[in-house]
């Protein structure tokens, strides 16, 4: 089987999350700006992200899109940095153009692209980056603990760059001060009350005021990134806030050799794809493994070859199992380490989407995995830790919201700053609970889960998924963690979800839905069915019937005639990372969603 031939030695699934072209654009730009530039290595990228380029000039977030200011501004300068491309090249052109149609570089509102030209000295830092570092690393100042892990680690760099006014301009850069319409180096989104309140800050002597004042907050800061790097020197495992601590400790005068900073590089080049050019932003080792294992299993081959290759999986798995304290323990201070995160390398930042997926996993080969069912029981112990008060699960730690998200005003800054409960991963645990322990509604906090989730559901009868795009996704596993743990078949919630996914059906059978849904905060159809979208719907209506419906086995064809056809409807992303501005495509989406729908029908239904 094709699945279980792309299967690594030691038991791991090892793909290439594809993310778009920023991080590679952001790479090129940090190794220009340290002067260490490694030509056989930019030129891939380079010619990666040049054949991207759409014939208006412009580059694109998802295919329906019709093009990214932000990701045209990012991708003309990585270009221009790399030095295979002149000003006066055809491309460059006309990705100038593009972007000056869209009322020129002023007009992004994308964090990290304003960081990244900010950073560079292509324009004034931004007012409301201007926050003091102080009212971070005080007692009588912001709780930075109250945003996302996410998000402390690239806001925490960006602080450090922005509170120094640092500029890492060199003469490898280009100029791209043409690109201001207006002429002035500034972001349209930095002219609010925000950014002015911000600037008022930044000019107060907080070091100097003995409440506040912190004379070492910007040593604070730089110890804040050091207690999070992770072994293979990455950021809390992600490229993107590595690249920025990169600058960030240029800002704080590092040799730009030195040994963390060689570290931190050899990260970053650590998520390097195997099969393309291309840095990830996250490696997806632990995700993939889990899903196409357990995707695997319900499929219920029974040969010797998937018993072993599933045996790994599960001893893989339970090597990766965290035993170091992260972030969470301050909101959860009785709890024991226990979780999995994202990443092959990630040993101190656990999510419960990753846990529970590990968790259901291993749970056969207990007997098999060295203390076995005690590490099954603290990783149990740690996602049912992490359910917040409200009755939902958040992706990373308890009681993720935050005022701190007020103080900014970039594109998506409420999904990135925090962490709340969300529909699509609750409803996973909740399944998981149900299917695997047989808890059911009846337990009270079960039933306080299952109140809080059907307060979610939309007047449409939708419920909007956080982590994968987006209806589609939020309502199939809400039906699915619903009805695992004993929700009527007949209740309205459940009624009104199956008429929705009825409704949006496509002519041909399957699901698609586009990201401007995950922009926009309502369903956008992508008029076009995409498998894994296809595999979410089919899952929350095969839990939702008895017997197959007319609509089910149009839908089980057309997720047959998508997968079979392997064209762009097969790499769209349907991950949903920071809307508006990156998305995921994971190339294990089209074996485990689909594998476990078209299983559930076959043992559901016998067809």
């Amino acid at each position: 089987m094709g699945a279980m031939a792309s299967q690594s030695s030691d038991g791991s699934w090892r793909l290439c999350l594809d993310t778009g072209i920023s991080t590679d654009c952001y790479w090129i730009v940090l190794l220009t700006a340290l002067r260490r530039r490694d030509d056989a290595f930019i030129r891939p990228l380079a010619a990666r992200i040049a054949s991207l380029q759409q014939p208006n000039g412009a580059w694109k977030l998802y295919p329906d899109e019709e093009g990214s200011l932000e990701a045209t501004a990012e991708a003309c300068y990585a270009l221009l940095c790399a030095g295979f491309y002149l000003e006066t090249d055809v491309a460059i052109e006309r990705a100038k153009q593009y972007i000056r149609s869209k009322g020129g570089l002023s007009q992004a509102k994308s964090l990290l692209t304003q960081v990244i030209f900010s950073a560079t000295g292509q324009v004034e830092w931004p007012k409301q980056l201007r926050l003091p570092l102080e009212l971070f690393f005080s007692q009588a100042g912001l709780d930075l603990f109250s945003l996302s892990g996410h998000a402390r680690v690239h806001l925490i760099p960006t602080l450090i760059m922005s509170n120094l006014q640092f500029s890492a301009r060199n003469e490898w850069m280009p100029d791209m001060g043409d690109l201001f319409v207006h002429g002035e180096r500034t972001f349209a989104n930095d002219h609010t009350w925000i950014s002015a309140l911000n600037a008022f800050l930044s000019a107060i002597p907080f070091d100097s005021l003995p409440v506040i004042g912190s004379p070492n907050a910007l040593e604070q800061a730089r110890q804040f990134m050091l207690e999070r790097l992770e072994p293979n020197g990455t950021l809390l495992t992600y490229s993107t806030s590595s690249i920025l601590m990169a600058f960030a400790l240029m800002a704080l005068q590092e040799p730009v050799a030195s040994p963390l900073m060689d570290r931190l590089l050899h990260g970053v080049l650590s998520l390097q794809c195997w099969n393309r050019a291309g840095i990830q932003t996250a490696s997806s080792e632990i995700w993939d493994t889990a899903m196409i294992s357990y995707a695997l299993r319900e499929a219920g081959l029974p040969t010797s070859e998937t018993s072993t290759s599933l045996e790994n999986a599960a001893l893989y798995l339970a090597s990766r199992q965290q035993s170091r304290v992260g972030d969470w323990i301050r909101r959860s201070p009785h709890t024991e380490p226990g979780g999995w995160g994202f990443s092959d390398v990630n040993t101190f930042y656990p999510d419960v989407d990753d846990s529970v997926a590990a968790l259901r996993t291993i749970r056969p080969y207990l007997s098999r995995l060295p203390d076995g069912r005690a590490s099954w029981q603290r990783g149990l112990n740690f996602v049912l830790a992490m359910r917040n008060d409200d009755g939902g699960w958040p992706a990373f730690e308890r009681r993720g919201s935050s005022i701190t998200d007020l103080f900014f005003t970039f594109d998506g800054k409420s999904d990135i700053a925090s962490d709340p409960s969300t529909v699509d991963l609750s409803c996973r645990v909740l399944e998981f609970l149900g299917k695997e322990l047989e808890m059911t509604i009846g337990h009270s906090w079960v039933d306080d889960s299952v109140k809080w989730v059907l307060s979610r559901q939309e007047r449409d009868g939708s419920w909007y998924g956080r982590w994968g795009i987006a209806y589609v996704h939020g309502t199939g596993m809400a039906l699915q963690g619903l009805l695992a743990v004993g929700l009527a078949k007949d209740h309205p919630a459940v009624t009104k979800g199956v008429r929705w996914l009825f409704d949006i059906q496509n002519s041909d059978g399957g699901w698609g839905e586009s990201c401007v849904s995950d922009e926009r905060k309502r369903y956008v159809p992508l008029n076009a069915s995409t498998p894994s979208q296809t595999a979410w719907a089919l899952n929350g209506l095969i839990a939702a019937h008895d017997k197959p419906t007319s609509e089910m086995e149009r839908g089980v064809e057309a997720l047959l005639r998508v997968l079979r056809a392997g064209d762009w409807t097969s790499v769209y992303p349907t991950g949903a990372m920071l809307p508006g501005s990156m998305y995921a495509h994971y190339p294990s989406n089209n074996v485990s969603w689909p594998l476990l729908a078209l299983s559930a029908y076959v043992n559901k239904f016998g067809e």
